[in-house]
């Protein structure tokens, strides 16, 4: 309980941080959500449309709503280009999609791998994510994360907007839902490196939906949650400013953390995995988020 999921593969080091659920973290003086007062984010990202234009210190760069797209399974493949550059890419996609998304390349593990779990993943985002209309017409990009029936890893996926790759400081905001709900897959949305971490939205999808952030300086992580249920739609934003980071969930401050925040360019890692919490993913099954909406926005550029 706690853990977080930071990008585990094998260009990368990972600084290793205590993973202890802070359940007594206001007695010990450490950041939590319990006393955040409710409070809209900087753009009142809560409703269910995308939010276009800039607000407060922030200058919006991405705007994706996914409608009029199509991008089948199979299109992001190709993915080993200029890898953790802002110069990645993926040779299978065409257009915009090229031009705005990265996918970490088929073949690198996930984080359960280097935490010794039973079941594993490999990231494939060639079979993993595709672009579409939802049946009501809305348009989403889908993260089908499965594991074969054979018993091999599960297939996942972690996708970079690459409008903010190595981009220091912003605001970035999506809304998202579990649509079809199984043990043993989750999410950690995360900008890390250097030591420092920041996730959110982080949880396994059968549990509960937090954020938690790891001080550059190291120390315990502060954690935050936002909510008890994936399977709903929700609007998640982070807030990096310097000297601070703040956690939203439908508009309202869920959490806080000023210890040692990142002051140096980072990418947004919306990364989606095998489980490092209770029961792996069984043989043959399946499960899937969707997100109706990205926005992402630079800080203070103008």
């Amino acid at each position: 309980m706690g853990s977080h999921a930071a990008p585990h593969h094998p260009r990368r080091f990972l600084v290793t941080v205590s993973g202890l659920l802070l359940v007594a973290g206001g007695l010990l003086g450490l950041p939590r959500a319990d006393a955040a007062p409710p409070s809209a984010d900087a753009c009142r990202s809560t409703a269910a449309h995308l939010p276009r234009g800039d607000c407060g210190p922030f200058w919006q760069v991405l705007a994706e709503d996914f409608n009029g797209d199509r991008v089948p399974l199979g299109s992001f493949s190709d993915c080993a280009h200029d890898v953790d550059t802002s110069a990645a890419h993926c040779g299978g996609l065409k257009g915009k999609y090229r031009d705005n998304w990265w996918a970490y390349p088929t073949g690198w593990p996930d984080t359960a791998e280097s935490r010794g779990r039973d079941v594993v993943g490999v990231y494939h985002p060639e079979d993993t994510v595709s672009v579409g209309p939802a049946a009501n017409g809305d348009g989403r990009m889908s993260i089908r994360m499965w594991r074969p029936a054979d018993g091999g890893p599960v297939h996942s996926a972690a996708l970079v907007p690459r409008a903010v790759m190595e981009m220091k400081y912003g605001k970035y905001s999506a809304r998202i839902k579990v649509t079809k709900l199984a043990p043993g897959y989750k999410s950690a949305w995360l900008h890390y490196g250097g030591g420092c971490e920041m996730d959110h939205p982080e949880g396994e999808w059968t549990g509960t939906l937090s954020a938690f952030h790891h001080p550059c300086g190291g120390g315990e992580q502060g954690y935050f949650p936002g909510s008890d249920d994936w399977t709903r739609w929700h609007t998640v934003s982070t807030e990096w400013t310097p000297g601070n980071v703040r956690f939203f969930v439908d508009g309202r401050q869920t959490g806080h953390d000023t210890r040692d925040v990142p002051d140096e360019p980072l990418s947004w890692v919306l990364q989606n995995e095998s489980a490092l919490e209770g029961p792996g993913a069984a043989p043959g099954s399946s499960a899937q988020l969707d997100v109706t909406w990205v926005a992402a926005y630079a800080y203070d550029w103008k």
